[in-house]
């Protein structure tokens, strides 16, 4: 993954330099603030790659620069993923980053979550984007997702995200150790019921495959 981040940042300095992908441009920390954090959560909980060893697709929404998503591809190649974000420019950054990689399983879209029905079983993650119990009610399913999201390791006081418990379970809670970092914690939900679909002329991402 070292070689990843080295050419990751060189990317970024380069190519899209002014498009502020990341404001973490120094090689040691970009590595471990970046990308091993990106995948360390995946690599260390059983709950989270057991899900995606059942989906074998992950949506990342809110990619930004392209974190956990690009790094995360790079590191399990054998399943597919999709990158899901509403600013136009990083997206097709992202995507061109991507392709020097030759990511042909990945697929970035200018899109809202929201206007998303999750109609194929698949484990989306949000990492540093709005809060819990915000983003769980907004969105729309007919097939098993399990979410997780990426947080700080003291989770802030206004995340209280009890509100929600009545429609999705807390499977994982854990704390993941990541050298020369404060760590990382990773909430995992799955929701109690099947389906449901906030409204109509959402667009399918069976589509987006």
């Amino acid at each position: 993954m070292r070689e990843f981040a080295k050419k990751y940042l060189e990317i970024i300095n380069t190519q899209f330099k002014g498009l502020n992908l990341t404001r973490i441009l120094d090689p040691e920390e970009f590595y471990y603030k970046q990308v091993l954090d990106s995948v360390k959560p995946l690599e260390e909980s059983q709950i989270f790659s057991k899900a995606l060893e059942t989906s074998k697709l992950l949506v990342d929404i809110g990619f930004g620069g392209g974190f956990p998503l690009l790094p995360l591809a790079f590191k399990f190649p054998q399943y597919k993923f999709i990158g899901i974000d509403s600013t136009n420019k990083k997206v097709k950054a992202v995507g061109e980053i991507s392709k020097m990689f030759h990511m042909e399983h990945v697929k970035v879209y200018h899109q809202r979550f929201e206007e998303i029905l999750f109609d194929k079983e698949a484990v989306l993650t949000f990492k540093a984007v709005g809060k819990i119990s915000e983003i769980l009610p907004e969105l729309s399913y007919t097939a098993p997702i399990t979410v997780f999201f990426y947080k700080g390791p003291q989770l802030d006081q206004k995340e209280n995200f009890e509100s929600i418990l009545n429609e999705w379970d807390l499977i994982e809670e854990k704390i993941i150790e990541i050298p020369n970092t404060d760590g990382r914690l990773i909430l995992g939900f799955k929701p109690k019921k099947l389906s449901k679909v906030r409204q109509k002329n959402l667009v399918n991402l069976k589509q987006m495959l």
